[in-house]
């Protein structure tokens, strides 16, 4: 399948790619724009009002609220036509999450049921097993849930102790077990559960049926945010499960797993985008408001600076987020194309393809919204700390997406470790290019000559990864078999690849909105690009610097001081001036408007 992408999961850090071939949200088509209006609709009509009643988890209301969702075709948005769903691309899959995004507890049940309580039987499944269930879970009449982790495996989930052991007759799988942390769980009617099979290394994966004897479970978590989500302890006790429920092949549970991740990362990164959008909305509403000194709070220039901050974010994010999710459709379109390809495994290998792009969206969306809520409760000052606004319940939900899908330390580890890996097997040709530019440190000199706008932009952005690339190369020579207990250093790594690509996706979603959008909304967007590539130089420095000293190579820290001072050198900007502009766009518009 590698040989027909474009670009291969984490070749972006080593080749260039015209803007043409990425996707941008301003593409969307009317089918797109009608199924995300719906979505909008559904939220102002079955969730906002009910906010409060979701947040006490009056019984059976969430699993209504979905019921309803599936009546008008949104649970099915990912699920094939031949067994109730719509069978929408990944594009407009992640445009769902997106909008869906904004509806605090009810977005995490949404995700849950549509993502991770879904596909594995979409992707894995046999057609018996997508016949029984994928109907029912497409129209809300059942829900779903993922039952991975548990009390003494968090992150390593492979280190779980539930385990199947096959009945006598040989017609079921006995199940033995604890999950916790189960999103869904109090009101799902099939789990997906990861089990070892006998003394196996490895997890198999079961389609379980919640009404089955043997299961129970504790009382709902009590948690800082999401409050509204189900989230309970589940135990299985001498559970008969039929041997036809066996998710894929014995033994292929961990590779679900951690497809299903990848998958889910993604998801996670499109879906703190709606919950952003409707902050930064709840921030200039409230700034278009609220009078101090004899003047609304939105003259200031602090609070432009931070409106502005919110909507970088934001824009930056979404771009990255699209542009992968266009990665993704094109890598299944590609496995669709190949004679004898099972569609459904092909489509999670293609996730698993970019699992380097899903982690650094999880990661950097997570932290971008968790900004978002911080400053829409800072611009509302006293207000904002009042449980009795909204900024309240924004700013406690967007916590957990930090931990959801494996944490954000995990996440950055997987950003490196992935694309070291994928080098090292000679999937992509990262180390030719990383040794050619450490050996050319010697000669490297200071010479930028401007060429033109997008010119200087990508030769910016180029040298961003060069700093990745050295240092990535210093780091793999020096610490060998040992860097991956180097986590501060492949944490460094780690925010210099994803700056890099953020950056780069924000400029191909620019450039390409040369020809469609007028010369005043494109010089607002190169506002935007401008003080995200002004402000990424400085951080990039500041993490190479750290690589650098915590590499404590003798004989080559001269030189990668070099590199990264000559490669984080980018042209002035007047950032007071250009946030001022987005600021004030926003705040004439009074809502998120990019």
């Amino acid at each position: 399948m590698e040989n027909n992408l474009k670009i291969k999961g984490g070749e972006f850090l080593i080749k260039e790619i015209d803007a043409n071939d990425i996707f941008i949200p301003e593409e969307f088509d009317e089918e797109q724009k009608m199924i995300a209006q719906t979505c909008d609709d559904f939220l102002e009509t079955e969730v906002f009002p009910n906010l409060d009643r979701i947040d006490a988890q009056e019984e059976g209301l969430m699993r209504s609220i979905l019921q309803k969702a599936g009546e008008l075709g949104l649970l099915g948005i990912s699920i094939p036509e031949e067994y109730g769903g719509f069978g929408q691309s990944f594009v407009t899959s992640m445009l769902t999450s997106e909008r869906m995004g904004a509806g605090y507890s009810f977005a995490v049940a949404y995700s849950a049921h549509t993502g991770i309580g879904s596909l594995p039987i979409v992707y894995y499944g046999n057609d018996e097993q997508k016949q029984k269930y994928l109907p029912k879970l497409a129209t809300g009449e059942w829900a779903g849930a993922y039952c991975l982790t548990e009390p003494g495996a968090g992150s390593d989930a492979n280190s779980g102790s539930t385990k199947a052991v096959l009945s006598e007759d040989g017609k079921h799988y006995i199940l033995n077990g604890q999950k916790m942390w189960i999103t869904n769980g109090g009101f799902a009617d099939v789990q997906t559960v990861f089990a070892k099979i006998d003394n196996d290394r490895v997890l198999s994966a079961f389609i379980v049926e919640s009404a089955w004897d043997g299961i129970t479970f504790n009382p709902e978590e009590k948690k800082m945010g999401i409050k509204g989500s189900s989230t309970r302890q589940i135990f299985y006790n001498d559970v008969k499960v039929p041997v036809e429920n066996l998710l894929g092949k014995r033994g292929e549970g961990f590779r679900i797993a951690l497809n299903i991740l990848h998958m889910g990362r993604i998801k996670l990164g499109g879906n703190v985008l709606g919950g952003a959008k409707r902050a930064i909305d709840q921030s200039v509403n409230y700034s278009n408001e609220r009078k101090q000194f004899g003047s609304l709070i939105s003259n200031f220039g602090s609070i432009k600076h931070k409106l502005a901050e919110q909507v970088i974010k934001n824009f930056t994010t979404e771009s990255a987020v699209y542009r992968v999710s266009k990665d993704i459709d094109d890598a299944i379109q590609v496995a669709k194309n190949s004679d004898g390809a099972d569609i459904g495994r092909a489509t999670m290998e293609a996730f698993g393809e970019y699992g380097a792009e899903a982690a650094i969206m999880k990661v950097f969306g997570s932290e971008a919204l968790d900004f978002i809520v911080d400053e829409n409760v800072q611009i509302m000052g006293g207000m904002g700390f009042s449980a009795e606004m909204p900024a309240d319940r924004a700013y406690r939900d967007s916590r957990i997406n930090r931990i959801f899908e494996g944490t954000n330390e995990i996440n950055r580890i997987l950003v490196t470790d992935t694309i070291i890996k994928r080098g090292q097997k000679g999937t992509i040709k990262l180390f030719e290019k990383a040794k050619e530019i450490v050996d050319g440190l010697d000669n490297l000199k200071d010479s930028f000559q401007s060429k033109g706008y997008y010119e200087d932009k990508s030769s910016f952005i180029s040298n961003f990864k060069n700093v990745a690339l050295m240092l990535m190369e210093a780091a793999v020579v020096k610490f060998q078999r040992q860097l991956m207990h180097e986590q501060e250093v492949l944490n460094s790594l780690s925010d210099i690849i994803m700056n890099a690509y953020v950056a780069e996706s924000t400029m191909l979603r620019v450039k390409k909105l040369e020809s469609i959008k007028t010369p005043e909304y494109i010089n607002l967007y190169k506002d935007i690009l401008d003080v995200y590539v002004f402000d990424t130089a400085t951080l990039i420095y500041k993490h190479a610097m750290d690589a650098i000293h915590s590499i404590g190579d003798e004989g080559l820290t001269d030189k990668l001081m070099k590199g990264a001072q000559i490669y984080t050198k980018v042209a002035g900007v007047n950032i007071k001036e250009a946030r001022r502009r987005i600021a004030d766009k926003l705040i004439e518009e009074n809502k998120y408007c990019f």
